[in-house]
């Protein structure tokens, strides 16, 4: 004879769950369309049958406590299951939708024009781009993946290496025209730079490692993204720090030129597909992996170093 399953209440695993993914029991309520002080006291009705607290309560804020920390993981991957099998109840042709974070200028200058290809080979599962100049969270935010540059220092999630890249100044060849060209980076302190400000720290890695003293990026013009930037360097509003995959369409078309072709630097930063480690065999996340390997490996543009994948 089987013994009885001991759950708690639907409704005050739910409480806890989207409380714990908001870390606010207000954002919680608004969630689930209650009051807060339903989310209050279903979270309480929960700890008290738990005979522990999930919870420390500030005056503006709430803490996960460490059984709490433990728990919440647990729910959270049992909700997505939920989730994830009503969805292919209810969907009549089964299609598994695979959402994908990525960065804006990522996805207009490389992605998009590869992504029909996708599509057509793998019908069954539809992409949901979520577009951002900021890193996902993947504790909070209901993503697959993410295209992301950076290095892998989550331990909770597996990284795939897709490629490396390098910075370089860039400007249209009519900014030349109009104001002569540039024999050393010094010179930059003289001339309007673009900035991406969510990449602050692209510039100032170039200059310190071309030892180049007295240019100050941040006072230029800035950007939100580096497809407006390098958009901007086209139209001749100043210089611009250009990357792979970023400018390979500008170079081909001739309307922008690089600045220092000898001075060209490693981007620190790399460019992984990461992922929840408990998700990474997902057979979507498996098939879109296998794609954007592919697809990054057959393209001459990027640059390699060495392979692999982190945990």
């Amino acid at each position: 004879m089987h013994q009885r399953r001991r759950l708690p209440p639907l409704n005050a695993l739910r409480a806890f769950e989207a409380a714990a993914r908001h870390l606010s029991f207000k954002e919680a309520a608004n969630e689930l369309n209650v009051s807060q002080s339903a989310v209050s006291h279903q979270v309480k009705s929960l700890e008290d049958m738990l005979g522990t607290s999930l919870f420390t309560r500030k005056v503006r804020a709430v803490e996960l406590t460490r059984k709490g920390r433990l728990y919440y993981p647990i729910l959270r991957a049992a909700f997505e299951s939920i989730a994830e099998g009503t969805q292919i109840i209810l969907e009549e042709a089964s299609i598994a939708v695979f959402t994908l974070h990525v960065y804006s200028t990522f996805t207009i200058r490389w992605l998009l024009p590869r992504l029909a290809r996708f599509q057509e080979a793998h019908p069954d599962i539809q992409v949901r781009l979520h577009t951002s100049q900021d890193d996902v969270n993947f504790d909070q935010d209901d993503i697959d993946a993410a295209i992301m540059i950076g290095q892998p220092v989550n331990p909770n999630l597996h990284y795939d290496y897709l490629f490396d890249c390098e910075l370089f100044p860039v400007c249209s060849p009519l900014y030349l025209e109009r104001h002569g060209p540039l024999h050393d980076p010094i010179e930059l302190a003289k001339h309007p730079l673009l900035q991406v400000y969510p990449s602050a720290g692209d510039w100032h890695v170039w200059l310190e490692t071309n030892d180049v003293r007295g240019v100050q990026p941040d006072s230029g013009l800035q950007f939100e993204s580096y497809d407006v930037a390098l958009s901007s360097a086209v139209q001749g509003m100043g210089i611009a720090l250009g990357q792979q995959p970023y400018v390979e369409r500008e170079f081909a078309s001739g309307t922008l030129v690089e600045v220092f072709p000898s001075l060209r630097i490693p981007n620190p930063n790399r460019w992984f597909l990461a992922c929840r480690s408990d998700k990474r065999h997902a057979v979507k996340l498996e098939t879109f992996r296998r794609w954007l390997l592919d697809e990054a490996q057959a393209d001459q543009a990027l640059k390699f170093g060495g392979r692999g994948t982190s945990d």
